[in-house]
């Protein structure tokens, strides 16, 4: 089970009665060491690229997941901006032991949503994510359209005096609007970075045999060649 935003602590006990695996999602080391003495089997780590909730200590995983690596004696998987062969690579060059991709699932042939989210997915880039609900310390990643930039003009206009109140009609809801009815402008949806990574809309098996095949690849020839040389190197010198 994954459990995400409040700590899970007041459920161990009757999750480990029942013999279930609990990885905790974390956007910090702090709260990922938290997880580790409650109990928690494993860590998600979600760097500041992804969609959804980031934290509010912005981040990124080329930093936040060797500082995991450093300070963790329980298994993590890396989250956020993580979509293929070469993500996985990283990743595990990083110290996780694997990697969790949000976003990325969203456009695949079998995700549950209208094929509108699919296509804004492959049509966004890198510059497309907006950051929402900073203010009110609840900061989450949500791809740009007409409702997210009506929400961030509302949330420039009231400043510190922000309430949730002032934005409810952008992110409450609205998600049925979206992801079933594809309403792509009906309010605020979360979004990684990632999607300027994502240029199609495969099957998961096709997904996952890329990832595995580039993941391989980039190892084969490029890290092990990388060795091959620095040996022939040393050995010239």
């Amino acid at each position: 089970m994954e459990t995400a935003g409040r700590s899970p602590e007041q459920y161990m006990p009757a999750l480990k009665a029942a013999g279930i695996k609990v990885i905790h999602k974390c956007t910090s080391v702090r709260h990922s060491l938290k997880a580790e003495r409650i109990g928690c089997d494993a860590v998600s780590v979600d760097g500041f690229e992804c969609g959804g909730h980031p934290g509010e200590d912005d981040i990124p995983n080329m930093i936040l997941l060797p500082r995991a690596a450093e300070e963790l004696k329980i298994p993590f998987v890396a989250s956020g901006g993580m979509a293929d062969g070469r993500s996985l690579v990283a990743a595990l060059s990083l110290g996780a032991a694997g990697m969790n991709m949000g976003t990325r699932f969203i456009a695949t042939k079998e995700a549950p949503v209208h094929q509108n989210v699919k296509n804004a997915l492959v049509a966004a880039t890198e510059l497309d994510t907006r950051l929402i609900m900073r203010a009110l310390r609840n900061t989450e990643r949500v791809l740009k359209n007409a409702n997210v930039d009506r929400l961030l003009e509302i949330e420039l206009e009231k400043g510190a005096k922000l309430t949730i109140d002032d934005i409810h009609d952008q992110v409450a809801g609205v998600y049925p609007k979206i992801m079933l009815d594809g309403q792509m402008d009906a309010g605020a949806w979360s979004c990684g970075m990632v999607a300027g990574l994502i240029r199609d809309i495969p099957s998961c098996k096709e997904l996952i045999d890329r990832i595995m095949g580039e993941a391989e690849t980039i190892i084969r020839s490029r890290l092990m060649g990388f060795l091959d040389g620095a040996g022939a190197t040393r050995k010239v010198a």
